[in-house]
């Protein structure tokens, strides 16, 4: 089954290009099918990129999916078409009032920014707050997860003194977890942070658990025992050349500190095309979250959502 977007979103005709099922909201009104619906808080300043990565990953199942784009009123993107964004994102005070099945929370790019010194903290803190009562079952993503993890249970974020950036091995620490279902015992993901909490603070709060963690020990995946809210730091919606794209442009503006990314390049080559390795696992996340922790519990009448 499709997603369902607006018929003119830029993601529209490249999804359809990779044969994946996109539905017009004309052909879906006549489907007597409750879609899933599903909200994007988009934080990214690369608006198009991240919605297509997104959509990608939430196509992949039989569910129809609605899906709906929020953006911050107290922040304008500085790199966003206005005219994209008051075409197809909407504000808070629009849809408050209304419940969702789903809810993604996007990363953004906030190294070494304290919570509170970011410029839309507060509105970002009503909107986790809302998700409470208001979404059944709320995927927080890279920034989004940190800024999540502090917010509801005060976890302290820290900043590295180099950036994790590359591929990297992780350990699954609840394999029989529906959420890791055609999961490979490790599985491959993709990071690009200069930030990261201690893990034992994350163990330390009874109603979280751990799921996956990076080959070196840090997070990368934990949910609530209730599986209300998931917090993941790793991307494994990115597209092949992501990370490539972010190195050479940082390469560009002559930074000292940048780091050729890990597992990524054959051979450490960058002259050479980057190798997926993430694909799969990350089809899985994303289909597993949608089917198993919103599709099978979320109530059929989203009014009821409490």
């Amino acid at each position: 089954m499709p997603i369902r977007i607006p018929d003119s979103l830029p993601a529209h005709a490249i999804l359809e290009s990779e044969n994946i099922f996109v539905m017009t909201e004309h052909r879906a009104m006549h489907q007597d099918i409750r879609p899933l619906n599903v909200l994007i808080l988009n934080l990214m300043p690369t608006k198009i990129v991240t919605e297509t990565q997104l959509l990608r990953k939430l196509s992949n199942t039989p569910l129809q999916i609605h899906v709906e784009f929020l953006q911050t009123a107290s922040y304008t993107s500085k790199h966003a078409d206005p005219s994209h964004m008051a075409q197809f994102y909407c504000t808070f005070d629009q849809i408050k009032d209304r419940r969702y099945d789903g809810m993604i929370i996007t990363g953004a790019p906030l190294d070494y920014v304290p919570c509170e010194k970011t410029a839309y903290w507060d509105e970002v803190c009503e909107i986790m707050e809302w998700t409470k009562t208001h979404v059944h079952c709320t995927f927080h993503l890279c920034w989004g997860a940190y800024a999540g993890l502090y917010y509801h249970y005060g976890v302290e974020k820290l900043d590295l003194d180099r950036k994790l950036f590359g591929v990297f091995p992780h350990e699954i620490r609840k394999k029989t977890s529906p959420l890791f279902r055609g999961f490979d015992d490790i599985f491959m993901a993709p990071h690009s942070r200069a930030t990261d909490v201690r893990l034992s603070d994350v163990e330390a709060i009874p109603e979280l658990e751990v799921m996956a963690v990076t080959e070196g020990g840090s997070l990368a995946i934990a949910k609530t025992k209730d599986s209300r809210q998931f917090f993941v730091t790793c991307h494994t919606e990115y597209d092949a050349d992501t990370l490539s794209q972010e190195y050479f442009r940082d390469m560009e503006k002559g930074l000292t500190t940048v780091d050729l990314p890990k597992n990524y390049f054959p051979n450490d080559d960058p002259t050479q095309p980057p190798r997926v390795t993430w694909r799969s696992a990350g089809q899985l996340l994303y289909s597993n979250w949608l089917n198993f922790y919103v599709y099978q519990s979320t109530p059929y009448d989203v009014e009821e959502i409490h």
